[in-house]
């Protein structure tokens, strides 16, 4: 039996986070995937690839008759209990596959006939993405304001603080510089814009404008749409200028006390320092070309020293001796010079808290 499809409001459906029975294969899911996504596939990875290459070799009916094989018995019924348990703890969700087609109408199907009817997302994950482009070019019209400022001005927090802020780095899981990584792996490009623009979404009933922080063309592997990026380069700047000191605090707090305490929590003492260290080192050699290698070397042995500091002693402190040059030379200069090209788009300067208090009033 084929159930009618429900009516919905796919542009609904996702700024309410409504939950979605994703059975597509894993490695699909990877590729691209919905914030409220839950990915309980009809097909693994394997069964996947060897049902379409028995659709290339023999035709539809024999593929289909292949993947009833694959899935079949115990298989079945633990995928099908997999299924109930979803849709009774998410009793509002739908069904989800690549295009609305055969496999989310065989997992409902065959939900129907233990007693489930759960509707299904028509046109699948490509009609859900297709909404995610149309939005997204859409909502990114509306008036921006970006912050910016210097590494270390608390940027992202204050992003992070305003109802209207879109907090890019934090959908991206990377911090935007060459010490950005964070221990989350990066989504894909795909998963990066359904975030973003899912995020976009849910907030586009309360506000009018975006603030965002100032960004270049990419965040780490994720690059932003172009539609964003356009109305990026047109819009009105923030300046946070905080002292040094305050900067050098925040860095401190958030690159190596809360890293190498997040890397050791995760990998245990000896293999957390190895990877934490590992990170530190990484940043430094991406931009060695950019600092020269003499003055890369010199800075890379001032951060083993620093590591070797901060294991007996504790204190994240001695980095700051690598640290401060590193912002002097490098960082502050390439902001300064970038933020000379926009001198015609700064509408406000001044520290974190004048900021705040201006964005919030304006």
């Amino acid at each position: 039996m084929e159930l009618s499809p429900s009516p919905q409001n796919i542009r609904q459906i996702l700024s309410e986070a409504t939950p979605l029975i994703d059975v597509r294969a894993p490695i699909e899911f990877s590729q691209g995937a919905m914030p409220a996504a839950y990915n309980i596939p009809l097909m693994n990875d394997n069964e996947r690839t060897a049902v379409g290459i028995c659709y290339k070799q023999q035709g539809s009916q024999k593929a289909v008759e292949l993947g009833h094989q694959l899935v079949d018995g115990e298989i079945r019924a633990e995928r099908l209990a997999s299924w109930r348990e979803a849709c009774a703890h998410f009793p509002g969700g739908y069904i989800c596959c690549a295009r609305g087609g055969m496999r989310s109408h065989i997992v409902q199907k065959w939900l129907h006939e233990v007693g489930v009817d759960y509707p299904l997302i028509v046109g699948g994950y490509k009609a859900l993405r297709q909404t995610v482009i149309e939005s997204t070019k859409e909502l990114v019209q509306r008036p921006m304001i970006l912050i910016g400022g210097c590494t270390g001005s608390g940027k992202t927090t204050m992003v992070r603080a305003l109802s209207d802020g879109i907090d890019l780095e934090g959908i991206a899981h990377h911090r935007g510089s060459s010490f950005g990584s964070t221990l989350q792996a990066q989504p894909s490009q795909a998963t990066f814009e359904n975030y973003l623009a899912v995020e976009m979404l849910k907030k586009e009933q309360q506000h009018t404008r975006w603030v965002l922080e100032d960004e270049g063309r990419a965040i780490g592997s994720n690059g932003l749409p172009d539609s964003l990026r356009t109305q990026m380069a047109q819009a009105l700047l923030v300046v946070v200028e905080d002292p040094f000191e305050r900067r050098l605090e925040r860095l401190k707090e958030e690159y190596f006390d809360r890293m190498t305490h997040d890397f050791l929590t995760v990998y245990g003492e000896e293999q957390g320092w190895q990877r934490y260290s590992e990170y530190l080192h990484h940043g430094l050699s991406a931009i060695r070309r950019r600092l020269g290698s003499q003055r890369a070397t010199e800075l890379a042995e001032l951060l083993n020293i620093a590591l070797a500091t901060q294991k007996t002693s504790g204190s994240t402190d001695a980095h700051f001796t690598w640290l401060c040059p590193l912002l002097n030379e490098y960082y502050d200069p390439m902001y300064n010079y970038q933020l000379n090209q926009k001198q015609n788009r700064i509408a406000y300067r001044g520290n974190y808290e004048d900021v705040m208090q201006w964005l919030m009033n304006k």
